[in-house]
């Protein structure tokens, strides 16, 4: 099938279906989307609330517990112990399918009803307030991660251990605000590097240890800017920078990441490819235009697949874990097979089209908070022909009766759920990281906003009169409650943070954890990609800012006339090289 041109029905902008999506969409008997890719990923991130925590009531007991549904949800929501439970079935809550109205409507009615879960969590050792998570032990406020533990405030932060304020941190330990790092030890505010230790405000080194502002290294140690010392005076230049006070910590963070902008980057920010695209894809083979991933292949257009491995997927958000065979869904894995516009179904899901919240289910359509089921619609038990034969009645009454929301848009079999119909409020949701837009532009667009209620304290300290170096603090800190010096909210020190940067010798942080965390994700790029030519000129970039320190092999009197796809736009600060020009310079 040729390459057809599409316009977008949520943005009105001219999108391309390639030949193998054509391909793909007719191995899983779909028709084409009517959403450009980047609407479908942001319609699809607005059903993931990652890290937003809320009070509620528990529907069955009347007990206090928390929630990733705002209140405003209104949504039935039970305790994990209740839900996994046999004191219910969901089946309770079935009902005849009526041809009269849209099918959607009916689901989400279907929603309201039965109970849900009010977190995503499994595992858990003395872990309470973490959600999305499986295998954490001692953790607090940690999200999207497993086999953790002792961390505090992170994201994506996996198999590592004694970690403060990380992001997508990998097999690591004892590191502090960092992001996209693996393998790394004592690593503090550094980011896209591996197999490291005893890195500050480092950016893309790999293999090496005692270095502070260093770029692209590898095998490297005791270099300050790129530059190599010997270990003694190394040690005496990183105590003039007074690492261990806040001010020192501010003057060098201004310093490092200006010498950051002198240096190249890679226009792909992963590592052992093979014929990828994309943004942070790291050991894939065939994953095209997707964001986050981790050993993918035969994947496009998904986002945030980080738990290995994901096979033969088209627009898949969150997850992997054994994924295979997916399309427009999120927040779904662990051994999902088949699965079409499902949100939060897992584990050992099987061929099963717009559902929600299911477990261990097989042949469902259009059902929500099933356990160990098959053959079921709306909850209610079909026999199995008499299942496959109301499926195809469904779907084509889905084209002939579609839901159309409040915006004009039409959603016939194919689409993944209504933007309106998330539980969520926008800025309480993934997608708020992808695409940013002000509370008055997400309801024209038909999201909700829904803002937090924070509770009122009486501010003790201001974050400008914290002790300057972490020498002088002492326990009273722990009873301080401190102003964010950037959104004026307040803030406390835990115990386990104050011994954690005592034993870095690292100073107090002046910002809130969602301050710190805003600060992290501004370091990682968005989901869109731009067609560029590399910044390579011959013997300096084209800024002339970098001087090569190797001959090209376009030769050093030519620029590079390589065509990138990256997610560094044209008007970034980044020196962005191609993989070529890359290693000539790194390797």
């Amino acid at each position: 099938m040729n390459t057809e041109t599409k316009i977008c029905q949520n943005c009105k902008k001219n999108f391309v279906i390639e030949p193998e999506d054509f391909n793909f969409y007719e191995k899983i008997k779909v028709p084409p989307p009517t959403f450009c890719y980047l609407c479908r990923a942001q319609r699809r991130l607005a059903f993931r609330n990652e890290r937003k925590l809320f009070r509620a009531k528990d529907a069955f007991t009347g007990k206090d517990i928390f929630s990733l549904y705002p209140p405003e949800s209104n949504r039935k929501l039970i305790a994990k112990e209740e839900w996994y439970g046999d004191s219910w079935d969901a089946m309770e809550y079935s009902r005849e399918y009526d041809f009269s109205k849209p099918f959607l409507k009916q689901l989400f009615e279907l929603d309201f009803d039965v109970p849900d879960l009010n977190l995503n969590v499994s595992d858990m050792v003395r872990s309470e307030y973490c959600a999305n998570a499986s295998e954490l032990k001692d953790c607090y406020l940690i999200f999207a991660s497993q086999k953790t533990e002792d961390c505090l405030y992170g994201t994506v932060v996996d198999q590592s251990r004694d970690c403060i304020d990380n992001s997508h941190a990998n097999q690591s330990e004892r590191c502090y605000e960092c992001f996209w790092i693996r393998n790394c030890y004592q690593c503090y505010f550094s980011i896209r590097s591996m197999e490291s230790r005893n890195l500050y405000f480092c950016r893309g080194c790999v293999d090496c240890n005692d270095c502070f502002g260093c770029v692209n290294l590898r095998n490297a140690s005791y270099c300050i800017f790129n530059k190599k010392y010997p270990k003694e005076e190394y040690k005496k230049e990183i105590e003039k920078l007074k690492l261990n006070t806040i001010s020192g910590i501010k003057n060098t963070r201004e310093q490092a990441r200006g010498f950051w902008d002198t240096q190249p980057s890679k226009y792909h920010q992963g590592l052992r490819n093979l014929n990828c695209t994309g943004m942070y894809v790291t050991d894939s083979k065939n994953v095209n235009d997707s964001f986050l991933i981790r050993e993918g292949e035969d994947l496009k257009y998904c986002q945030d697949m980080q738990v290995p491995t994901s096979k033969d997927c088209l627009d898949v958000s969150m997850w992997g874990d054994k994924t295979e065979l997916c399309y427009e869904t999120s927040g779904s894995g662990t051994n999902a097979y088949n699965l079409k516009f499902c949100w939060d179904c897992w584990p050992n899901v099987r061929d099963c089209e717009y559902s929600m919240h299911l477990r261990s289910c097989s042949d469902c359509f259009g059902c929500v908070g099933l356990k160990k089921k098959q053959y079921c619609i709306l909850n209610k038990q079909y026999g199995k022909d008499e299942y496959f034969k109301m499926v195809e009645k469904i779907k084509k009454q889905m084209d002939e009766m579609p839901y159309v929301d409040k915006k004009g848009r039409v959603y016939k079999y194919g689409e993944f759920f209504p933007i309106e119909l998330s539980p969520y409020g926008y800025n309480n949701t993934i997608v708020s990281d992808y695409f940013s837009i002000t509370g008055t532009e997400a309801k024209e667009q038909g999201y909700q906003w829904i803002e937090s209620k924070h509770g009122k304290y009486d501010i003790t300290k201001k974050a400008s009169e914290l002790p300057d170096s972490i020498g002088e603090v002492n326990d009273e800190i722990l009873e301080e409650i401190i102003e964010c010096e950037k959104c004026k909210k307040a803030y406390r020190i835990l115990e386990r943070e104050l011994s954690f940067l005592k034993k870095e010798n690292l100073p107090l942080p002046t910002l809130c954890i969602e301050c710190r965390q805003d600060r992290r994700l501004n370091d990682r790029l968005k989901l869109f990609l731009y067609e560029r030519p590399c910044m390579c000129a011959g013997n300096t970039d084209e800024t002339g800012v970098y001087k090569n320190t190797a001959v090209h092999i376009h030769h050093k009197d030519s620029p590079c006339e390589e065509i990138m796809k990256t997610g560094f736009s044209p008007d970034s600060p980044e020196i962005i090289y191609c993989e070529k020009c890359y290693q000539q310079e790194v390797y």
